[in-house]
């Protein structure tokens, strides 16, 4: 899990070259002016779910995993947004199977600790993090860059 600010987001592009081509794409879009939804910015590799959601309690939040796709979550607007994380290699309560098509899977697990984003920055999940987002009060706007590994 990375949390940082927008500004130092190439700091990161070593990580994939996918990663440097995801943040580069969000870069070139007016987010708080696109359609809620999925959108392809390149092909299955790297695609955006604008969301506008609103949070959820601490128990009302399930952590989930990923196989095939990093999230790159940044928060457009509202004020902050919790997320709780955890090892996934420590997970033991799975509340369902994997669903490779959606590549999720939620678990009942309670996160190991909560961090907290707010505009201006984003989080970097990898498969081996489990994340409960969408934690606090309020209502957010935020975009999921799903980048495959």
């Amino acid at each position: 899990m990375i949390l940082d600010s927008m500004k130092n987001c190439a700091a990161y592009y070593a990580l994939s070259p996918r990663i440097e081509k995801a943040f580069k794409l969000f870069a070139e879009v007016d987010w708080t002016k696109a359609e809620a939804g999925k959108m392809e910015l390149d092909g299955k590799e790297i695609f955006a779910n604008v969301q506008e959601r609103g949070l959820k309690t601490k128990e009302e939040a399930k952590l989930e995993v990923h196989d095939k796709y990093i999230d790159i979550q940044i928060l457009i607007s509202g004020s902050e947004e919790a997320f709780g994380w955890a090892d996934r290699s420590t997970l033991t309560q799975p509340k369902e199977a994997f669903n490779a098509e959606k590549d999720i899977q939620f678990f009942e697990d309670e996160p190991q600790t909560y961090y907290t984003m707010r505009p201006g920055q984003f989080t970097i999940l990898l498969p081996e993090d489990a994340h409960a987002p969408l934690v606090g009060e309020g209502t957010i706007r935020k975009v999921i860059l799903k980048v495959l590994k």
